[in-house]
């Protein structure tokens, strides 16, 4: 995610990293390419009348426009969801510790408490490495042996659905501190709900990752931005002559970046700069936790990188 502080507006039109013109560059080439060919056979076209108007162009200009806001408002949407979502998963893991603590009667620095923050902090954990198709990798296979002992880290591992089972172990540790008479029927009543709420987000979050915007409809767009594009410069070189190329390119950068701002924010737990920044969110969780269970030390916050992008 790109965290930069507010900007000059001059500063804003130079921004190179966290923009989508890395994406689109070579396509505004070869527009800009089409715009000086255009020019150049512009008096050929004129001698065999052979020349398009512009008002097609704006009219499906307009509607392309509209279409490709739309897409944008679902992909933000997606977008935004999956960011409430990962809010509510703190929350609701900070609210299963503060009652790990405080109805069951232990000290913050109970083995059995810091067991189940270990829990919580390692859900967090898989899911992203699971949202993000990294569980295989040696970052969430350490992640685990740092946080669960060595069987449980095997036993998730080894899992189809890891989550599940991080969930399944929550619900045991409310279970036996309920055996242990250390909660009543309204405190597991109380911890269940929100044992719930972990299931239910990332439930969700399995929905979002699943489930993208119909292949269809985003090969209808794609197309048509390109096909646009490339008859554009023809329509424009009778009226802006010599300047096409430049008109051509700058109408295209806005389609063109619409249409590659889409396709990034539809998947909101990759790894590109404008997606969610999952580490961070993680490590956010993990210190949120720790505290409160009164640890000596924290890991330090996240930070963004030299290009402000925050991981």
């Amino acid at each position: 995610m790109i965290v930069r502080p507010r900007q000059h507006w001059l500063q804003l039109l130079l921004v190179w990293h966290g923009s989508v013109l890395r994406h689109i560059l070579f396509r505004l080439g070869l527009n800009g390419a089409l715009a000086i060919f255009a020019v150049c056979l512009m008096p050929w076209l004129k001698g065999h009348g052979l020349e398009l108007s512009t008002a097609p162009f704006s009219l499906i200009g307009i509607a392309l426009a509209i279409f490709l806001g739309f897409r944008n408002s679902v992909s933000y949407d997606r977008f935004w969801e999956a960011r409430k979502l990962w809010g509510g998963l703190l929350v609701a893991s900070r609210c299963l510790l503060r009652q790990a603590q405080t109805l069951t009667g232990r000290a913050p620095t109970d083995p059995a408490v810091r067991e189940f923050c270990h829990l919580l902090v390692a859900l967090a954990s898989v899911l992203r490495h699971q949202l993000r198709h990294s569980l295989a990798s040696p970052a969430a296979q350490a992640d685990l042996q740092r946080l669960l002992p060595a069987d449980l880290a095997a036993a998730v591992a080894r899992a189809q659905y890891p989550c599940v089972r991080l969930l399944r172990e929550l619900a045991a540790w409310v279970r036996r501190q309920h055996t242990e008479g250390r909660l009543s029927e309204v405190a597991v009543q109380s911890m269940d709900r929100n044992l719930d709420e972990l299931t239910l987000y990332h439930g969700s979050c399995e929905r979002i990752a699943a489930t993208p915007i119909p292949y269809a409809y985003s090969v209808l767009l794609h197309r048509t931005v390109t096909v646009y594009c490339t008859l554009l410069p023809f329509s424009l070189v009778s009226a802006a002559g010599v300047l096409t190329p430049v008109v051509s390119v700058f109408i295209a950068y806005a389609f063109m970046a619409l249409d590659a701002i889409a396709c990034e924010l539809e998947e909101p737990f990759g790894t590109e700069p404008n997606d969610l920044p999952l580490n961070a969110m993680c490590l956010t969780i993990e210190r949120s936790l720790l505290e409160l269970c009164d640890a000596d030390s924290l890991p330090l916050p996240a930070s963004p990188d030299r290009f402000h992008v925050l991981d």
